[in-house]
């Protein structure tokens, strides 16, 4: 049996915005942006060089959904994304006004840092040790 989780749902305001940030500030790739109907559209975001799960970006659509806007996990770290060449997507994503709440630290497991998105959603930004 062969199974991989293929997209997350990420809650959001706004489409356009939320295409903006992903793209510009994190450089993900737009997978797809397809209008379903007049409020609704099938959105996906992917890192660049990502061959895991991407991100389902679905419009908020009633008041409990609106309320869980930026805190999809209670405050934890919700996502984690892994690179590379942490210097490099640090610096890239801090010149483009990516909030971190820390200064990277070496841990056992790699090199991290926490961020904020736009929504105040925790991220993890994680070089894994080889």
């Amino acid at each position: 049996m062969k199974q991989s989780i293929g997209f997350v749902t990420f809650l959001i305001e706004d489409y356009d915005k939320a295409i903006e940030y992903f793209v510009n500030k994190l450089q993900f790739n737009l997978i797809e942006d397809t209008e379903i109907d007049d409020n609704k559209r099938w959105v996906i975001v992917s890192p660049k060089g990502g061959k895991g799960t991407s991100l389902l970006l679905a419009k908020a659509s009633n008041a409990k959904q609106v309320q869980a806007i930026g805190n999809q996990t209670g405050g934890r770290v919700a996502f984690f994304l892994h690179t590379d060449n942490f210097d490099r997507d640090f610096s890239f994503m801090k010149k483009n006004g990516v909030k971190f709440l820390e200064e990277p630290r070496s841990e056992p497991y790699g090199k991290v840092a926490v961020f904020e998105d736009f929504y105040g959603n925790k991220w993890d930004l994680l070089e894994l040790k080889k």
